[in-house]
């Protein structure tokens, strides 16, 4: 686990661009679980991918035409239960942080893993989620 005071900044990287921090199961449920609309989460961490890619693609994505209806977080090695809570709902794929999910009226469509983050710009990243954001969210 990471010292929050550590990571604060980097959670703020997403909250302050209006993604919401998920903090509990039962706050991943209810956020996840919803069977109407869409829902992007970030799966975030404290790894120079999160930083360079994955969290700059994301808020990039998220002023396309076409975004989902809720955007949210939980931050691998700081929010324990939101996070194995999260991962649940990303089965069958195998925990990665960081990762991007897209899910549709509670169930995942598209789904970024940290292979598929790292070493690639922000651009392009973010360039994957907005063809899905056209296919799921329009």
């Amino acid at each position: 686990m990471y010292p929050v005071e550590l990571t604060i900044p980097m959670s703020k990287d997403l909250t302050n661009y209006g993604f919401e921090s998920l903090n509990t199961a039962s706050e991943v449920d209810a956020a996840l679980g919803q069977e109407e609309g869409t829902a992007l989460l970030v799966v975030n961490s404290v790894c120079g991918c999160a930083a360079a890619n994955a969290r700059p693609g994301a808020k990039l994505a998220a002023q396309h035409e076409h975004k989902p209806d809720r955007l949210y977080t939980v931050f691998a090695g700081v929010d324990r239960e939101a996070t194995a809570q999260a991962r649940e709902h990303l089965l069958p794929y195998p925990p990665s942080s960081p990762s991007i999910a897209l899910f549709k009226d509670g169930k995942l469509v598209h789904f970024l893993e940290r292979h598929h983050i790292e070493g690639r710009p922000a651009e392009v990243i973010a360039q994957n989620l907005k063809m899905a954001f056209d296919r799921y969210c329009a």
